[in-house]
């Protein structure tokens, strides 16, 4: 077997979009394969690591589900880990918006996976807008800007980029480079669909 087949855990946990200790929870359990390098450091197979993650969600194909999960996974790491708190914009927003902001997030990524799980059609861009009227309102009334708008959906927009690039290098692609670009480009034309939608919001009001 080949030695480019085992990964580390960093790379595993990145590419399930969860932290290392999940990862390092899910093999102790025996839910996840591994071994063990000469220095006592964990190895995963990349086969092992998408049959897990195929497992665990109901949407194809792979590369949709673990973009999702992983840019989900981010998101947590960041509201978890109190990074976001050191973001001007975010601190002047009431924990009860906070928590609006966390929800409307996940149906962002829920709207997003259905759009792309769909082949990306015109028609379900209106979850996109809705999405972005939703976000700028709740922004607008604490009293947020519309750079400071804009400043959180680039913070937020660039975990779904992130996990795009973290997915196509670490693992083997099952698509070509021109699959890829593809995909890139309907995540653009989701994500662009709110910011619009954002400004559009700011200038009316």
């Amino acid at each position: 077997m080949s030695e480019s087949e085992w990964i580390s855990l960093r790379q595993a946990a990145e590419i399930l979009g969860v932290h290392p200790a999940t990862v390092r929870n899910w093999a102790d359990k025996g839910d996840l394969a591994t071994r063990r390098t000469p220095g006592g450091h964990r190895r995963f197979r990349k086969a092992d690591l998408l049959q897990y993650a195929e497992s665990q969600g109901e949407l194809q194909p792979l590369e949709i589900q673990v973009i999702i999960q992983n840019a989900l996974g981010q998101t947590r790491m960041q509201v978890g880990g109190g990074a976001m708190a050191q973001l001007q914009w975010y601190e002047s927003i009431t924990e009860e918006s906070r928590v609006q902001l966390r929800q409307e997030g996940l149906r962002t990524l829920e709207g997003l996976r259905g759009y792309l799980a769909s082949g990306a059609p015109d028609d379900l861009l209106g979850r996109a807008i809705n999405t972005g009227k939703n976000y700028a309102a709740l922004l607008n009334r604490e009293g947020l800007k519309l750079p400071d708008a804009i400043r959180g959906f680039f913070y937020f927009s660039d975990f779904i980029i992130n996990s795009i690039l973290t997915w196509s290098e670490i693992t083997l692609p099952r698509t070509n480079s021109a699959d890829w670009g593809t995909l890139l480009r309907q995540v653009n034309t989701f994500t662009n669909s709110i910011l619009l939608s954002i400004v559009e919001y700011y200038q009316e009001e």
